[in-house]
């Protein structure tokens, strides 16, 4: 017993030292670069909208199965026990599909559609048989997941949107059937919880809640839509009078990550539009009016925050910065209120300066990292698929709302 503690200790220890960033001079070079002011921004947007998705081109291709690299490792990772291209991630590859739809209608990339309906088929065939999704990589033991089923969903739906195959109805009606059957009686979900997630500070749920509103309407069940509203009043009577979310983090429930409180707000106010109740939409807009409120004048919020909106760290979270800029600009597109656009322009600069756009290697160039500087606590040096799905679809929705067409109800911009 000794020895195997001995053998442990000393094991993480290597570990630890050969994950040490002085190991990787890729790695120190974009330390030292995010302190000289991070990278150009080009004058036309489209340079990185376009950067972003070939990293995201990049790590489909890398896996064989269809579905997209979780993300690439600068360094030597410990959980991974590799540098490099990491393995498929089912609950992102889920997302990314509208995103590549999305991508195809504004660019004019038909291609961009075929690996969207590529990771969908894949997605199906690798659907658990009780109709959930899988929680962490292929690789890892499966283990149904709620949140992770929604964010499937929403793939699914796109792809159905799009195509017309019945086959992706089929696969988001079982999901949905999961979802409703994981459902307490008091609107939260407890049951189906991610084994790499907090399990008692779930808020963020939310987002799944959302896919399963669009699936009710769209697979015309009513009893999804039933359940979706259940679950959002849930959420919407615990939060706070001052728009706060509380338990909304996968491990600290009292200093939230801005990406799981950007998912709550999104699942509030996409699951308010779909089941026309605007009462979610204004509880969802008062958390997003503090979090623009938190963007300083360069761009930067913090990575986590406190309960009276106060922030908790001094790392930026830069997939919650994504997120809540596309939140921001959806609720313009269904208010109509011009005011949500100010934080936008500021927050998108501040992202695009910390796209390496020019690297020689592949899953560096043009991807967006976790966490700003690269060894703030979210995805250390790490570049992040969902990080660079939302910089993207972030990118893309500006573009469409300066050309004045943000009124489209195609699945490929309601669902990205």
């Amino acid at each position: 017993m000794r020895a195997t503690r001995i053998r442990r200790a000393v094991g993480g220890k290597f570990a630890k030292l050969r994950g040490h960033p002085v190991l990787s001079p890729m790695a120190l070079l974009e330390l030292a670069r995010e302190r000289r002011g991070g990278y150009p921004v080009a004058a036309n947007p489209a340079a990185h909208a376009h950067a972003a998705l070939a990293w995201l081109l990049r790590a489909q291709e890398a896996m064989s199965d269809g579905g997209f690299s979780r993300g690439y490792s600068l360094t030597w990772n410990p959980y991974f026990r590799s540098r490099g291209w990491q393995p498929s991630y089912p609950e992102t590859t889920g997302y990314i599909i509208p995103t590549l739809y999305l991508a195809a209608e504004a660019l004019g990339r038909p291609d961009l559609a075929a690996r969207a309906q590529r990771a969908a088929r894949w997605e199906l065939a690798i659907q658990l048989p009780g109709g959930a999704v899988r929680g962490g990589v292929i690789g890892e033991p499966p283990s149904p997941a709620a949140f992770n089923t929604g964010q499937v969903m929403l793939g699914w739906l796109s792809a159905f949107a799009e195509t017309g195959d019945g086959c992706y109805a089929d696969g988001a009606r079982r999901a949905g059937r999961f979802l409703v059957a994981m459902l307490d009686r008091d609107g939260h979900w407890r049951g189906g919880a991610s084994r790499f997630a907090h399990p008692h500070a779930t808020l963020y749920n939310a987002r799944a809640t959302w896919a399963l509103a669009e699936a009710g309407v769209r697979l015309e069940e009513p009893e999804f839509c039933a359940a979706a509203s259940r679950n959002l009043r849930a959420v919407a009577g615990r939060q706070h009078r001052n728009g706060w979310l509380p338990d909304c983090c996968l491990s600290d429930p009292d200093r939230p990550l801005l990406h799981t409180l950007a998912y709550a707000i999104r699942g509030l106010l996409e699951g308010g539009r779909v089941l026309e109740d605007d009462g979610l939409i204004t509880q969802a807009a008062v958390a997003a009016e503090h979090l623009a409120a938190a963007v300083a004048p360069d761009g930067r919020m913090a990575g986590r925050f406190r309960a009276d909106w106060s922030p908790a760290v001094s790392w930026s979270c830069l997939t919650g910065q994504a997120q809540m800029a596309n939140n921001w600009m959806r609720l313009f597109e269904i208010t109509g209120h011009e005011r949500w656009l100010t934080p936008v322009p500021v927050t998108l600069r501040f992202l695009q300066r910390t796209q390496n756009r020019t690297s020689r290697n592949p899953g560096l160039r043009g991807g967006i990292k976790g966490s700003a500087p690269l060894n703030g606590e979210y995805g250390a040096y790490q570049l992040l698929n969902w990080a660079t799905k939302f910089f993207l679809d972030a990118l893309l929705r500006a573009e469409r709302i300066r050309g004045g067409r943000a009124g489209s109800t195609r699945a490929s911009w309601t669902l990205a």
